[in-house]
């Protein structure tokens, strides 16, 4: 019975189903279910992104251009490591249209990044580039750049809708057999590829890039055959924005450069760039080209200084239309290894899947043997109690397990008592290296590292690092900058939705001399670096911008982050200290001569023995002012359990204090009538210590000496008296031109004397 007939009369119902039968005669036709089945069909995974582009990071042509740079160079980074060899890219950006008017907000460009890595067989070249959701990386728990298998061939994919032109690859897996050459486009429809061209060729890396206008003065260093003696070189074509600053293509292989210090990187800028946004530094500071830590950056000069540049530097180097991010250390991470799933991080569903999967690959196999291959940390006596609690024996075969024993299989997992997961699926950056990446990228004066113990999320081991630089050239009146890494990829859009941004705002650095508003970064001249290194990382989205903000993830970022400010702390108010007792050492040698003098002409002892024995003094009681530190920021001989590592402290970069306003000569307060003697310099009194102090090594600063150095050199200062010790400034040779100063007991006041007899 219909539903309309249950609740109205019959002849209600009639007149009912009478005006449905007008209407149907008078409208379109009803469909019906059949008509509908015929409507439907599979959707191709490339066909949803591509309407769908903005998911993968395509949504705007700035970000486009970005995220094909990103994709292509992730890839080379991971093969090169994967294969043992030491990263070498090249990213070549090419302007199509240099001639477009200056009101276009847009252009076509050719984006070629090449790499010195394994290469590719050929075989294998339409599936990494022609589908999506195809790699070797989803299904393993490894510490990879990729996961998802999308993105290089989604920006092919992007190139080919904006451009109509395929993707153009060269690979080379041997460097005694010719290149392949091969043209392929997408098909949408099907997700993959069509292959236009196919060839072998000698022309690797393709000379076409060594003849680029803007490396001709670089020479045959460019590209060599003996830098490339394998590799892959991809090239896609699309409409993009290039725009230097935030968000750029400039920023991200700077950053890059930062967590990756073993690979060197070569960016080819166009010709032409688009927009007339002002150009904004990555990496905060006074200048907006890429900064070093203590070398100079190189400027555009002739063409043997601008190889030599290109070739030796140890910096980075911006050349203008060239920039080279150089190696910063010659050792690769260490090699990762595969692990199985842990028990704690499976789930239901999952563990029924597993189940089905090892008795259709092992027939016959029990589940003792199942839970030792098939999870981590699950030991022969662990997987016996396994079997148990769940009322079976060790020769149970897997085909023999009934549902609701998985069921409570899985509820022992979750309540058993195991060791985390093994933790050498991860390739940390390491205290050495993040100082090394940080040098190399910003201009500042105190740099701090830490690393964590590895810890656990669902199952999968992470692990969290980070580093801060403070001082230097960092602007000191604007918010700290973030910067964020996951598995060595730097994270440059959705800062406000990551993990990582969260656990900055909510560490507290007031505790730690820093000004920081509620709710927000800190305030200051400070750039804080998070790294993120896992199996298998939490993005937000497919464009893999931002880390989601699981509890466990965000608590181990504030831990580091918390060490990683003590170390900071503990310098800044170590630092004031010594600028203090540094002024208050000042203030002794300002009168030591003048008190010695007093001294003499009251018990004539002797005034160079007064002298000394007051300075020596003066030293003691201000030691800390000459506390000189190693490169690891730690005092060459104190062993003051404050001193840290991983702590760098930059002499040239290093912040100097407040200065205060010398006096001038007239008010300079005096005890004698003698004339005003210069201070001895910072370098003449070193010469003077009683003890002398060892050296800093090369590349550190003790901040005694910066603060003080930038002080200005009062007219009146500390008396040095000669060696004869006379107790004046002039020596025993003004002692005629001068009469012989006496006190007056009754006016209290130092007056000249005649050798006569006198009551006073």
């Amino acid at each position: 019975m219909d539903a309309t007939e249950a609740l109205t009369s019959p002849a209600e119902a009639e007149a009912l189903e009478q005006a449905r039968q007008r209407l149907n005669k008078k409208g379109a036709p009803r469909a019906t279910a059949e008509s509908m089945a015929l409507k439907q069909r599979d959707i191709s995974v490339s066909e949803f992104f591509a309407k769908n582009r903005h998911l993968l990071g395509f949504d705007n042509p700035r970000k486009a251009l970005l995220t094909t740079v990103k994709e292509a160079v992730d890839n080379s980074l991971d093969a090169c490591e994967e294969a043992g060899i030491l990263p070498d890219i090249t990213v070549v950006i090419e302007d199509l249209e240099p001639g477009r008017p200056a009101s276009a907000k847009q252009s076509r460009y050719r984006i070629t990044v090449v790499d010195n890595g394994p290469g590719i067989v050929r075989k294998q070249v339409e599936n990494v580039f022609g589908r999506l959701l195809f790699g070797s990386k989803f299904h393993r728990l490894k510490m990879s750049r990729g996961q998802q298998g999308i993105g290089i061939s989604a920006a092919g994919m992007y190139g080919l809708i904006t451009t109509g032109k395929p993707m153009l690859i060269q690979t080379r897996p041997s460097a005694q057999k010719p290149a392949h050459h091969i043209e392929l486009a997408m098909n949408t429809k099907t997700n993959r590829a069509e292959v236009t061209a196919d060839e072998e060729t000698d022309d690797f890396p393709l000379r076409r890039l060594r003849e680029l206008p803007q490396v001709r003065e670089v020479g045959d260093s460019f590209l060599s055959h003996r830098d490339y003696p394998t590799g892959t070189s991809v090239s896609i074509e699309l409409e993009g924005k290039y725009q230097r600053g935030r968000g750029s293509v400039d920023e991200f292989l700077e950053l890059t450069a930062i967590a990756n210090p073993h690979a060197r990187i070569t960016l080819v800028r166009p010709t032409r760039e688009t927009g007339d946004d002002e150009d904004a530094p990555a990496i905060k500071g006074k200048k907006a080209s890429v900064p070093a830590p203590s070398t100079p950056v190189a400027a555009p000069a002739e063409a043997a200084p601008v190889a030599a540049a290109a070739t030796a530097s140890p910096t980075t180097s911006d050349l203008g239309p060239l920039v080279i991010f150089p190696r910063a250390v010659n050792e690769l991470p260490p090699e990762t290894k595969e692990i199985q799933p842990h028990p704690r991080g499976v789930e239901l569903g999952t563990l029924l899947q597993m189940l089905k999967d090892y008795e259709a690959s092992e027939k016959g196999g029990t589940l003792y043997t199942f839970l030792q291959e098939r999870f981590s940390r699950v030991s022969s006596q662990t997987a016996s109690s396994f079997c148990s609690a769940i009322g079976v024996t060790s020769r149970t075969k897997v085909s023999d397990i009934e549902p609701p024993q998985a069921e409570k299989l899985y509820k022992e997992f979750q309540d058993a008592k195991l060791p985390p997961p093994p933790t050498d699926c991860l390739a940390p950056i390491g205290v050495r290296q993040l100082l090394a990446g940080m040098l190399k990228g910003v201009r500042a004066e105190f740099y701090a590292a830490s690393s964590r113990e590895a810890n656990v999320y669902r199952g999968r081991p992470f692990l969290i690092e980070t580093a801060i630089a403070f001082g230097g050239d960092l602007p000191a009146d604007d918010s700290a900058r973030v910067i964020r890494f996951a598995n060595r990829v730097p994270l440059l859009f959705q800062q406000s939705a990551c993990s990582s941004f969260k656990a900055v705002a909510e560490t507290n650095w007031r505790n730690y001399d820093l000004q920081q508003p509620r709710g927000a970064v800190p305030v200051g001249p400070l750039v804080i670096m998070i790294h993120m290194a896992s199996v298998w990382v939490p993005f937000t989205s497919e464009s893999k911008e931002a880390i989601a903000d699981y509890d466990e993830i965000r608590k181990e970022m504030k831990l580091a982050l918390m060490e990683c400010g003590r170390k900071l702390g503990t310098y800044l108010r170590k630092r004031a200290k010594m600028r203090r007792e540094s002024e208050r050492r000042d203030v002794f040698e300002r009168y030591i001569g003048e008190i010695s003098q007093a001294i003499n002409a009251l018990t004539g002892v002797e005034t160079k023995k007064l002298y000394d024995a007051l300075l020596t003094q003066a030293r003691k009681r201000t030691a800390i002012a000459d506390l000189q530190l190693d490169e690891d920021g730690k005092a060459v001989k104190d062993e003051d359990p404050a001193d840290s590592e991983g702590v760098i402290i930059v002499e040239t970069a290093a912040s100097q204090p407040v200065q205060a306003e010398p006096r001038r000569p007239e008010q300079e307060p005096t005890l004698l009538d003698v004339e005003p003697v210069k201070r001895a310099s910072a370098k003449g009194r070193a010469s003077r210590k009683a003890e002398p102090k060892s050296s800093p090594k090369p590349g550190t600063v003790t901040p005694s000496k910066t603060a003080r150095s930038a002080k200005p050199q009062p007219q009146a200062a500390a008396f040095a008296p000669a060696k004869g010790g006379s107790g004046t400034s002039q020596g025993q040779a003004d002692s005629k031109a001068k009469p012989k100063l006496r006190l007056n007991l009754k006016t209290g006041k130092l007056e000249p004397v005649d050798d006569g007899p006198k009551l006073f």
